[in-house]
């Protein structure tokens, strides 16, 4: 009985340190004083830049939930995600939102550590050809000689489109960017595959030979970037959805069949611990979806993506928030 007097009172306490350490993670945060992001690093979504400052969509993103959060999209710490040690943070729940594709939670075995999210960007493997290349369509790269990072699931979608057309092409593979790249810009390779964002940057530098190059308009694959959470806390899932869907929504015009703007879905979440006005905080402090795209990968920056999948569903894309019909 003197043993289970003394343990009982232990077993209480340990219970309560589980429960504050596995508590809320809005809590945290706002104890912390600013929101944990991370994902791998692609051009225009997430990129150091100078004096180690994060730019991107998906850093905007990050930043919306900490302007729905905290009050200030400033405060937020960014990483990338390069090694599989990187990835503890994932499986260890350090960070508070992870922006990951499908193979890379699949390939790191993380699907039992994460809640896949809603789509912040449809990425795609694309291919890319110098300006003046006779090849305006991807089947008439047949017989051409195509650069590509040996490992990259881009290999694959290029097997499985030539095979799908019965024509062989040429395999140039890499294991070093910069080498690849380098190669393409002298035309080793007719071609440069890799994701569209990648191919984007990649044509920033015409290199020596003052290359001038274009993306071509098929895609081999498309798949989404999405924002991620741990599956420890439902709550804080539903404050990272609800910001993203009201990014995407308020793009939408209001009109006489349903709502538009900030008006779209108007979440007052008081259940979430937010006040009545985040949601016009978030859009004041960077924009819906559409603005968002277009100074970081679109006609409003250096790599002049077009919208294409990622517009509006309303505007023939695939994006798509809930609003009030």
């Amino acid at each position: 009985m003197r043993i289970l007097s003394i343990m009982l009172p232990l077993f209480f306490v340990c219970c309560s340190i589980s429960d504050a350490t596995a508590g809320s993670i809005a809590e945290r945060v706002k104890a912390r004083g600013f929101v944990r992001c991370g994902s791998v690093e692609r051009p225009g979504l997430a990129s150091p830049g100078a004096q180690g400052r994060w730019t991107g969509l998906e850093v905007d993103v990050c930043r919306a939930v900490a302007a729905a959060v905290l009050g200030a999209p400033e405060r937020i710490e960014y990483h990338a995600y390069e090694t599989q040690k990187d990835f503890d943070a994932v499986r260890n729940q350090q960070d508070d939102i992870y922006f990951l594709t499908g193979s890379e939670i699949a390939k790191q075995k993380l699907a039992g550590k994460v809640l896949p999210g809603p789509t912040v960007f449809v990425e795609s493997h694309a291919v890319m050809t110098p300006v003046n290349a006779a090849a305006q369509h991807l089947d008439d790269l047949a017989g051409n000689g195509i650069c590509f990072m040996i490992g990259n699931p881009v290999e694959r979608t290029l097997n499985a489109h030539f095979d799908s057309i019965h024509k062989e092409w040429f395999r140039r593979g890499f294991t070093e960017d910069e080498e690849m790249n380098d190669a393409y810009k002298v035309q080793s390779c007719h071609a440069l595959a890799g994701e569209i964002t990648t191919l984007a940057s990649v044509r920033l530098d015409p290199g020596v030979n003052h290359l001038s190059s274009r993306i071509l308009p098929e895609t081999l694959a498309v798949f989404p970037v999405m924002a991620v959470t741990g599956t420890e806390d439902a709550q804080w899932s539903s404050i990272v959805a609800w910001t993203v869907h009201t990014l995407v929504s308020a793009e939408r015009p209001e009109t006489q069949w349903y709502a538009g703007g900030a008006g779209a879905m108007p979440i007052s979440a008081n259940e979430l611990g937010l006040d009545k006005d985040w949601q016009q905080r978030v859009l004041t402090a960077v924009g819906n979806y559409g603005d968002i795209f277009e100074r970081n990968v679109g006609k409003g920056s250096a790599l002049e993506i077009d919208r294409g999948l990622n517009a509006n569903n309303i505007d023939g894309g695939l994006l798509l928030g809930p609003f009030i019909e």
